[in-house]
């Protein structure tokens, strides 16, 4: 037991710290997944939405410290007991997702590490096995220091874990795991390569033979059958290749601009996601980095997922000197974390990428 102990303290620690510091890296985007189960058509629970990213950032610093706790042994009863109700609900909510298809993506590893609903609630599983393993032979959970040494280990951890959060939340993200990261091309990330897995489908056949129903399984072609036909039904049995940049467009009145725009030599993309939410203080600053880029011959645009009303409102008030075009929310929050934000294109290539704090690097 005692030996047992031990690789469920080095197991469970250093998982939790790795899969705590992906996401401190960006609380954002966790909170966005966080927004995704507290929504109507997922656990209906609205009044947690605003709280979404508060509990970000607890969740993942409470996680990091969990881990730290458990590999120096340091208040083994309460670690213990913690680690297991968090595994718990998070083992319930895995499985909740799997089962009733909610959300695709747990975002247990950020961007870093995609599962699917049914990988994470297994791993979760697994997990609880570990955990249960530590609950029943707590006992054996000896510190690694003394009282004040695990004290001044645990507040360190807890103190560099609240600088690293202040730090990504007013920029951006120390490790960009996203397809939009700097030196990442997005027409190279839509492309699907000719020899790329597709699409696996079953389909069932019905039939209706000598007065009875009769049902025949292929996997696309029409089977002879001498009967009436009723109905077919199809299931995909393996998905395809997707790649890595999807649902990326750049519209305008109805017609999509992407193609034409990517091909700029000197492409300024201003982001915001929703400009009902932005940081208005910085769009005075924005206009005069735009400004300053367009007489260096920057074609400049905006995105967002905005009304076009709204868009013309924030234009004419800060005197912004080009127009929003129309993409998908998601995809935004994906290229970027910050609302607003600047990106640099050079024929589609992402050459920088900045924070409405980080406005005055922009190197033009």
């Amino acid at each position: 037991m005692k030996y047992l102990v031990w690789i469920s303290r080095v197991f469970v620690g250093v998982l939790f710290i790795i899969s705590g510091l992906i996401k401190l890296n960006d609380p954002v985007g966790f909170s966005f997944k966080l927004e995704e189960y507290f929504s109507p058509g997922v656990l209906d629970l609205p009044f947690f939405l605003p709280m979404a990213l508060g509990i970000s950032i607890f969740v993942v610093i409470v996680e990091v410290i969990l881990g730290v706790l458990l590999l120096i042994g340091f208040k083994p009863k309460l670690t213990v007991w913690s680690l297991l109700l968090m595994i718990v609900f998070f083992t319930f909510l895995t499985f909740y997702s799997a089962y009733f298809n909610k959300v695709t993506d747990c975002g247990c590893f950020g961007d870093a590490v995609k599962l699917t609903p049914w990988e994470s609630f297994t791993k979760d599983v697994i997990l609880l096995v570990f955990i249960l393993i530590l609950f029943y032979g707590r006992k054996y959970i000896t510190p690694l220091f003394n009282t004040k040494t695990n004290w001044m280990v645990g507040a360190a951890a807890l103190l560099a874990c609240i600088l690293f959060a202040n730090h990504v939340l007013n920029h951006l993200p120390s490790v960009d795991f996203r397809p939009y990261k700097i030196g990442a091309n997005i027409q190279e990330g839509m492309t699907v390569p000719d020899d790329a897995p597709q699409p696996l489908y079953e389909y069932a056949w019905r039939f209706k033979v000598d007065g009875g129903e009769q049902t025949i399984v292929t996997n696309g072609e029409y089977p002879s059958v001498e009967g009436e036909f009723i109905d077919v039904e199809t299931t995909q049995i393996q998905a395809g290749y997707e790649p890595p940049i999807h649902d990326f467009t750049i519209e305008k009145d109805g017609q999509d601009y992407a193609a034409e725009l990517l091909e700029e030599d000197k492409l300024i993309m201003v982001v915001a996601y929703d400009l009902a939410k932005s940081n208005y203080d910085f769009f005075p600053e924005v206009a005069q980095v735009t400004n300053e880029a367009k007489k260096k011959g920057y074609t400049v645009i905006g995105m967002s997922a905005s009304s076009d009303d709204l868009a013309n409102q924030v234009e004419q008030k800060y005197k912004l000197d080009f127009d929003f075009y129309f993409t998908d929310e998601t995809t935004l929050k994906t290229i970027v974390r910050s609302n607003p934000a600047i990106l640099v294109l050079r024929k589609g290539t992402i050459q920088q990428k900045v924070h409405y704090n980080d406005l005055d690097k922009l190197t033009l």
